[in-house]
């Protein structure tokens, strides 16, 4: 049986591909800051499906937390097959907006630990010649709105880079970028979603069912969705200019209330 980290793995995307990979029969290490509710989801995984479910809290916008996944990673007596690197959260408000401490923080999470868990997986990854690796960032980083869609730029762009160094490794790496999911994202941040229109919601079930789909076709990019699929075709032929203006009202209407 091969095993998958998951990052984040106690809510919304995470805890969806924590429930798809179980089914599967993938054993997990699950990753979160809330051992609670890290227990309570391994325990439910074990016994819905039989797999073994390993439990490890980190906080990955700390140094101690990032070293902690990093070491299991490196584990080459129990090594991780695929790692999900979901964990993540967005600032409610605009740039200067926001306390410099909280942007630094989700650079942290967004950029510093998904190099470096990327990284640390990556490596030993390449010694066995096979894994993978998926990212989770957003449409947020194919539009110029703030420093959430920027962080998730870079998540884009390391990663199909990394997967053009890592070709003929045997090592798949993916960025997944998808819309608006219902997931305790948006309540945590303190946004509002009642002005999202209904059809931009996407189902996590089924986005990490795309997802694992397109990186067994060895995508490295993934937009899980033929309507947002559609939108970013849009996003590609408007002006830079023009796309920034349209981007910002869009973030006024559909963004933190």
């Amino acid at each position: 049986m091969t095993t998958a980290l998951i990052t984040g793995s106690t809510a919304g995307i995470g805890a969806a591909f924590a429930r798809r990979l179980a089914a599967q029969g993938h054993n997990l290490v699950l990753v979160a800051r809330d051992t609670e509710r890290l227990g309570e989801q391994a325990t439910e995984l074990h016994d819905r499906h039989g797999i073994e479910a390993e439990v490890l809290t980190a906080d990955l916008s700390t140094e101690k937390g990032i070293a902690a996944v990093e070491t299991r990673l490196g584990d080459r007596t129990h090594p991780v097959d695929l790692l999900v690197n979901n964990a993540g959260f967005g600032n409610k408000g605009r740039y200067l907006q926001v306390s410099m401490a909280d942007e630094l923080t989700m650079l942290k999470v967004h950029i510093e630990a998904v190099l470096r868990l990327t990284s640390a997986a990556a490596e030993s990854m390449r010694s066995r010649g096979r894994g993978g690796v998926i990212n989770v960032a957003s449409v947020a980083a194919f539009v110029p709105r703030g420093t959430y869609g920027a962080s998730k730029a870079w998540v884009v762009q390391f990663t199909q880079g990394a997967a053009k160094d890592l070709a003929g490794s045997g090592v798949r790496l993916m960025a997944l970028c998808p819309g608006f999911v219902r997931t305790e994202f948006h309540e945590r941040a303190g946004m509002g979603t009642d002005n999202i229109p209904g059809w931009l919601w996407l189902d996590a079930d089924k986005l990490v069912a795309a997802a694992l789909d397109d990186l067994a076709r060895g995508k490295t990019v993934s937009i899980p969705d033929p309507r947002y699929k559609a939108l970013m075709g849009v996003v590609k032929l408007t002006p830079r200019a023009l796309l920034g203006g349209v981007s910002s009202r869009t973030g006024r209407k559909y963004g933190p209330q």
